[in-house]
């Protein structure tokens, strides 16, 4: 089936777009150790075009370096609108992972909501969305100097939850679009088709959350990257 083939070719392309990020994010740390793990992400969602996103915007300028650290060399300051970008594929990294970890236990589960599978798997997928997403966010402040756990917490939620709000509504808008009206029948969670039709849906997810994190920035409440 062509589907399937096609499948398997951007699956692979953004696992080998991940790994390269990955290896050269070993050699260049970020200044930010959670962006270490929020481009390789990004590079899932984004075959090819992520290695491209990560060179333009999060690869620091420095020579190569073999240890890792809090402090480092990095980008000068950005555009807004790349600072925007940023701070979305940090938002994005959160919810994806979150994402990919409760779609499989929520099949294992065999969990209904109203009589659906699908409805299930949005609410356990936006838990986990949410818990990750907050700990992308929470980790940071307290390595950033936040001596206060409690408001380091309070000013995750704060900072990442419109984000991730917008985020998940983008994603999951198409992933009801691709399994109830696109394709013939929902693809099960152990097929290439329901990964290809997911790493669709976190671009359409970033492409919504976006704006929300324009807003977030601008008003102070999160910080620009």
């Amino acid at each position: 089936m062509i589907l399937t083939v096609v499948s398997w070719c951007f699956l692979g392309l953004g696992v080998a777009t991940a790994l390269a990020i990955a290896m050269d994010v070993r050699s260049r740390p970020q200044h930010m150790w959670i962006m270490n793990v929020t481009w390789p992400i990004t590079g899932l969602y984004f075959p090819v075009v992520g290695w491209w996103l990560y060179a333009r915007m999060g690869r620091p300028d420095s020579t190569p370096r073999h240890h890792t650290g809090s402090h480092g060399h990095h980008h000068a300051s950005k555009p807004k609108w790349q600072s925007v970008f940023v701070g979305a594929t940090h938002c994005g990294g959160g919810c994806v992972l979150g994402d990919c970890i409760a779609a499989p236990i929520m099949t294992m589960l065999g969990i209904t909501v109203l009589g659906s599978a699908l409805l299930s798997h949005f609410i356990g997928e936006f838990i986990g969305a949410y818990l990750f997403g907050i700990a992308f966010q929470f980790l940071p402040l307290l390595e950033m100097g936040e001596t206060s756990p409690t408001r380091a917490f309070i000013d995750a939620i704060k900072a990442d939850t419109l984000s991730l709000v917008a985020f998940e509504i983008g994603m999951f808008g198409w992933i009801a679009l691709s399994f109830l009206v696109l394709l013939p029948a929902i693809p099960s969670v152990t097929t290439p088709e329901h990964w290809f039709m997911m790493q669709i849906a976190m671009i359409f997810g970033f492409a919504t959350s976006y704006p929300a994190n324009w807003w977030l920035i601008r008003r102070g409440i999160k910080h620009g990257m």
